[in-house]
């Protein structure tokens, strides 16, 4: 990196910055904070002047190829951090980093190695609520924490948020052996850099669909909490490869339940998604049963007296994520267009990756054995809003410059989602952003000792069944017959 650094922000994150790039000489030179606020502006910190107000001053520092401006005020609202970017671009900086809004940088430290380019995840939806991560993360201190799908959008940054929890071992567990190495290196670079406590990293390649080598696992691991994010998620690709669905996301978290419950997990936090509510995808019905399977099991593990948490946490859409329509509806604007939608009245709850796993962990924390959580989503979200606001993060006009289409339903999906069905209702808990849901009179559920009965020949070879391997009809039809609500007509 050479020229000149603009710190946005004289606050304690961006005094942080500045005390770091100018005692490891490798990042740049801080030429000045940019701040709004009229106490600190005229002011020198550390011989590095404050300049403000940032609209009037930016368009006067004479912006050249080689400066960047990084915005490090972890607290902004979605709406000053739209303002602060425009403002930035329209006095000349190519380069804009952001200090990204998670709670253990508003608690502690700030670290350069933190910073990454602006995207327009930091600038669409709303303002993230701030998690007291550290005081969240207390209940995992010396604890071994194992994340399953650790590579994942979801389970990597729980990894960087658990970084700051004092853990003893964190456990990387997925069947990618790519991502996992990526968020081993950098969880690892983070920690050399002075992010978050020393906790031991251990990545592990495996397969949830293996019970034998999950119940060995766990008998090695001694995990005291598991974190289960691992899951198949593409809907229209599940509808391709119903049985991968079951097979992968049912049967795998089965064998973790049983590995969990057999080798005294002491909590375990299954994420879980609105496309359960109700569904009508098979990736919605692996979920619904899944959600099933976990707080039974949580009945079961209350009822024999035993010290074991299962909760299930759920939520909508993350901003950003693998598989979402965000980094789709950016390969097309890069590409011209046209951005593609599948309806114009189709609407999804988002929230950022960073938010939902703090509240993730803040739910692991304060969640009780059988209980079922949702974050709180805010409002849903058009798509075509979200495509036209993307289209104008890069500088074109929707509709003008880059076209807009409507492709259609694709299968599996449905114009909204519900966060929850009818036969449960929200309670509020002590956190604003966290509700339980409670069951109403009980509903009628599938037997689902006899429903993986049933399924079990088709996702695994059985020679005295050997016409039901891989038949993707006869689990369509028998998850028809056990989800209430779900239809399949061959």
């Amino acid at each position: 990196m050479s020229g000149r650094i603009y710190i946005i922000g004289a606050g304690f994150a961006g005094q942080t910055l500045a005390a770091e790039i100018r005692k490891k000489a490798v990042f740049g030179e801080v030429a000045a904070f940019l701040d709004d606020d009229n106490g600190k502006t005229g002011r020198k910190i550390d011989g590095v002047p404050v300049l403000g107000p940032i609209q009037d001053v930016a368009r006067l520092l004479g912006v050249q190829a080689g400066d960047e401006a990084v915005i490090a005020i972890p607290s902004a609202s979605r709406e000053y951090l739209k303002t602060v970017y425009a403002i930035l671009k329209s006095a000349g900086f190519q380069k804009v980093r952001i200090l990204p809004s998670v709670s253990q940088i508003i608690e502690g430290d700030a670290h350069f190695i933190q910073t990454r380019s602006i995207d327009p995840q930091d600038l669409l939806g709303r303002t993230p609520v701030t998690v007291h991560l550290k005081e969240s993360l207390a209940y995992l201190r010396d604890k071994r924490v194992l994340i399953t799908g650790a590579g994942g959008s979801i389970g990597s940054e729980l990894c960087r948020q658990l970084l700051s929890g004092g853990a003893a071992r964190l456990y990387l567990f997925g069947h990618g052996e790519n991502s996992i190495y990526q968020i081993d290196k950098e969880l690892r670079l983070l920690q050399e850099e002075g992010v978050g406590e020393k906790a031991s990293i251990v990545p592990i390649i495996g397969d949830l669909k293996d019970a034998a080598y999950m119940d060995y696992l766990l008998s090695q691991l001694k995990a005291d909490v598991v974190f289960h994010t691992a899951a198949y998620k593409h809907v229209p690709l599940m509808e391709e490869n119903p049985v991968a669905a079951i097979e992968n996301n049912l049967f795998g978290t089965k064998h973790l339940v049983d590995a969990a419950r057999a080798h005294s997990v002491k909590r375990f936090v299954h994420i879980t998604t609105d496309k359960a509510v109700e569904p009508v995808s098979v990736y919605g019905v692996s979920k619904y049963l899944c959600e099933r399977l976990v707080l039974e099991e949580a009945r079961e593990s209350g009822a024999d007296g035993a010290a074991l948490n299962f909760m299930v946490v759920r939520f909508g859409n993350v901003l950003g994520s693998r598989g979402s329509v965000l980094p789709v509806f950016e390969k097309q604007i890069a590409q011209g267009g046209p951005v593609t939608v599948t309806h114009p009245d189709m609407r999804r709850w988002f929230m950022t990756i960073p938010e939902a796993c703090s509240l993730v962990l803040k739910a692991g924390g304060v969640g009780k054995n059988g209980d079922l959580y949702l974050l709180d989503m805010g409002e849903p979200v058009y798509i075509r809003d979200l495509a036209e606001q993307l289209i104008r993060f890069y500088g074109f006009e929707p509709h003008k410059d880059i076209a807009i289409d409507y492709v259609g339903l694709r299968a599996g999906e449905r114009l909204d989602e519900k966060l929850w069905s009818d036969a449960e209702t929200p309670v509020p808990t002590e956190h604003s952003r966290i509700v339980r849901l409670e069951r109403n009179a009980p509903p009628a559920e599938p037997d689902l000792h006899s429903l993986m009965e049933r399924l079990a020949p088709i996702c695994r070879f059985d020679p005295a069944h050997p016409s039901l391997y891989r038949n993707g009809g006869k689990l369509r039809a028998a998850l028809a017959d056990a989800v209430p609500g779900y239809d399949y007509s061959p």
